[in-house]
């Protein structure tokens, strides 16, 4: 068996991970391990497989990538797989408990800030201790740039579910389609105002059930199908402060290769950045069935997301 005698159980606001340090790069699991770790009833259960890997020893990166990180002085990489065994660029929870994971075993100081390579790019995480209205070991990470496409430009539905929403496409390193569905009443009565006319219009277009209702055990259906398949996120918005630059809203997700998970770290922020193209608003606190994660979008076009992580526990694997 081409894996550790010993894995680590963790989660980032439930969205949670098999995880291992390879420190001399040679148990690379192959996708019927990753599928078998992973399984909630043969295996130990998990919506991904985190190896911690020297960067130096990452089989196949691409050389651009390779050198960027090196330049940035990182010396770690996170290899991440979905459930099913696909490998995948990013993963924004798993930073966030792999980076825990390493504090753990001494690679990385409990303060200050630790850098991470991804297939995405390089990735800084910010040790805050507990915080209050998040939890215990808060991160916050630097997400890097984004891309967002046509607002509304996607057409999502859910095979058996009556309804269609608009979708708009956001590349976080990995790809992912938003659709905004409904507000609550303190919500919707800032919706007159001239600057939401655009989260308006989407709300108007939105007749899928409202988000909690959301069978997400069955794949969205995405049209115009975007190759690389992609998350799909459904937004409820909670609260609009305009004067403090700030909202809440609450989220769900089906991630490809995995089906819905309680947070997608990556999905946040793609929420984020459709929530402030609609309003104009920047700071954002979304709550998944996980937690609460706070996501900034500053106008760089760069994301923060900030929140929790969690080790469980150690597990001997069987020979």
């Amino acid at each position: 068996m081409t894996l550790p005698s010993k894995v680590t159980k963790g989660h980032a606001t439930g969205n949670d991970f098999v995880m291992y340090w390879d420190p001399d790069g040679k148990y690379e699991p192959t996708e019927r391990q990753t599928r078998w770790l992973c399984d909630r009833h043969f295996g130990i259960g998990g919506d991904g497989l985190l190896r911690l890997v020297p960067l130096d020893l990452v089989i196949g990166l691409d050389a651009n990538l390779l050198e960027a990180c090196r330049a940035a002085g990182t010396e770690w990489f996170m290899d991440y797989r979905n459930a099913d065994g696909s490998i995948a660029e990013m993963c924004g929870n798993g930073t966030r408990a792999i980076t825990l994971f390493a504090q753990k075993l001494g690679l990385t100081k409990a303060a200050g800030e630790f850098k991470l390579a991804t297939r995405a790019g390089l990735k800084t995480l910010t040790s805050l201790g507990d915080v209050p209205e998040l939890g215990q070991d808060v991160f916050r990470v630097e997400m890097g740039s984004f891309s967002i496409g046509e607002i509304g430009k996607y057409r999502v539905t859910i095979p058996g579910a009556a309804g269609q929403a608009s979708g708009t496409f956001v590349d976080m390193g990995n790809p992912h389609v938003v659709s905004v569905l409904g507000a609550t009443a303190s919500a919707g009565e800032e919706l007159g105002r001239p600057q939401f006319a655009a989260l308006a219009q989407q709300l108007s277009a939105a007749s899928l059930p409202d988000v909690e209702s959301l069978d997400l055990a069955t794949k969205p259906v995405v049209d115009p199908a975007i190759d690389s398949d992609q998350n799909v996120e459904f937004l409820a918005i909670r609260a609009l402060e305009p004067e403090q630059d700030q909202g809440s809203a609450f989220m769900r997700v089906n991630e490809r290769g995995v089906g819905e998970t309680l947070s997608c770290g990556t999905g946040l922020c793609a929420s984020g950045v459709v929530l402030q193209a609609l309003t104009g608003i920047h700071q954002w606190m979304i709550a998944v069935r996980g937690g609460r994660l706070r996501v900034a979008v500053h106008d760089d076009s760069t994301v923060t997301l900030t929140g929790p992580a969690s080790i469980v526990g150690e597990v001997q694997l069987a020979r």
